[in-house]
C-alpha cells in the first residue's frame, strides 16, 4: 500500500466503499426478501379470506379505498386506531419530540408537519437550529472531552503506556461505557416495559436513533397498550435520551477518530505527505491531558523543542 501512487488512493477508497454498499445491499437483499415476500403473501391471504366472508356487503372496491386512505394517513402520522395515548400527535411532548428529531437529524417519520406552513416552518427551523445544534454540541464535546479523557491519561502515567496505546485504551473504555450507558441498558428498559419487543429490536431501536438512522420501522409514536401518563413521560424521556445520547455517540466517534491509527488512514488517503507528530501523537497529546498526568520522567521527551 505504501508504494501506491498518491493519484490513486482515493479512486482506490471510493471503489472501496461503493463494494460495500454493494455488499450490504446484497446481505440484506438474501436476509429480507423471503420475510417480505411471506408477510406480502399473508397480507394477501387475510385480504381474500375478509373479501370471502365480508364482500357481498361492500361495493367492489370500498375496502381498497379504506386501505388506501388509511395507510396515507398512516405515513403522514395520523391514526384512528390504537388508545387515547395516541389520540393527538401534537401535544406539547409529542412536538418536542419532533423538534428533537429535527435538530438531532434523527427523522423517526412517525409525525410530519400536514399544513404548508408547518413544512415551510420545519425548513427553516432546520436550516437555523441545525447549526446552533452543532456549535452546542462542538462547545459541550470541548468541556466534557478533557474531563473523560483524564482517567486515561492516570492510567498511561501510572502503567507507563505508550501514548498511541493509552489513547487507544481510553477510546475503548469511552466506546464500552456509551454503548453499555446508552445503548444495552436503555435497550434493556424498553424491552421490560413492551412485552411486543425483543431485546435486539430495543438494541437496534437504540443504536438507530443515536446513530441518526431513524428508520422508522420501531417508532416512538407506537404506546398502545401503555397509560397515557406513562406514555407521556416516555416522551419526555426519549427527548432527553436523544439530546445526551447524541452528545455521548458524538463524543465516541470523536474520539475514536483521533486515534493514531486512524489519524494515519486518514493521512495516507487524504494526502501523499509524511505523518507529522501530530498525526501520531493522539487524544492524549492533542487535548495535553498526559502532560498533566504522566510523571516527570515520561513527560519529559514532550517538552523537548521540535526541530
Amino acid at each position: 500500500m505504501g508504494a501506491l501512487r498518491p493519484w490513486a488512493r482515493l479512486p482506490l477508497l471510493a471503489a472501496a466503499h461503493l463494494l460495500a454498499l454493494g455488499f450490504g445491499a446484497a446481505v440484506l437483499q438474501a436476509l429480507e426478501r423471503s420475510p417480505a415476500l411471506q408477510l406480502q403473501a399473508k397480507l394477501r391471504a387475510e385480504l381474500a379470506t375478509f373479501q370471502a366472508d365480508h364482500g357481498a356487503c361492500l361495493p367492489p372496491g370500498a375496502l381498497e379505498e379504506l386501505l388506501d386512505a388509511a395507510l396515507a394517513a398512516q405515513l403522514r402520522g395520523v391514526s384512528s386506531w390504537g388508545n387515547g395515548s395516541e389520540a393527538g400527535n401534537w401535544d406539547l411532548p409529542s412536538a418536542l419530540l419532533f423538534t428533537a428529531s429535527i435538530l438531532t437529524t434523527t427523522g423517526y417519520g412517525y409525525i410530519a408537519p400536514l399544513s404548508a406552513g408547518g413544512k415551510a416552518f420545519c425548513v427553516v427551523y432546520a436550516a437555523l437550529g441545525l447549526p446552533a445544534s452543532l456549535a452546542l454540541l462542538a462547545a459541550l464535546r470541548r468541556c466534557l472531552l478533557p474531563l473523560l479523557s483524564r482517567p486515561g491519561a492516570w492510567v498511561a502515567g501510572h502503567w507507563q503506556l505508550a501514548p498511541a496505546r493509552a489513547a487507544l485504551l481510553q477510546a475503548a473504555s469511552l466506546g464500552l461505557l456509551v454503548a453499555g450507558a446508552f445503548v444495552l441498558l436503555p435497550a434493556l428498559v424498553l424491552w421490560g416495559l413492551r412485552a411486543e419487543c425483543s431485546l435486539l429490536e430495543a438494541i437496534y431501536f437504540c443504536f438507530s436513533s443515536l446513530s441518526t438512522i431513524g428508520l422508522g420501522d420501531l417508532l416512538p409514536g407506537h404506546g398502545r397498550g401503555l397509560h397515557p401518563v406513562l406514555y407521556r413521560l416516555g416522551q419526555l424521556a426519549l427527548l432527553g435520551y436523544l439530546l445526551l445520547g447524541l452528545l455521548a455517540m458524538l463524543l465516541a466517534v470523536e474520539t475514536f477518530s483521533e486515534l493514531p491509527q486512524v489519524r494515519a488512514v486518514v493521512k495516507f488517503f487524504g494526502s501523499s505527505g509524511p505523518l507529522t507528530a501530530e498525526d501520531q501523537s493522539g487524544i492524549l497529546g492533542q487535548d495535553e491531558l498526559a502532560l498533566g498526568a504522566l510523571p516527570p520522567s515520561a513527560a519529559a521527551p514532550e517538552q523537548a523543542p521540535t526541530c
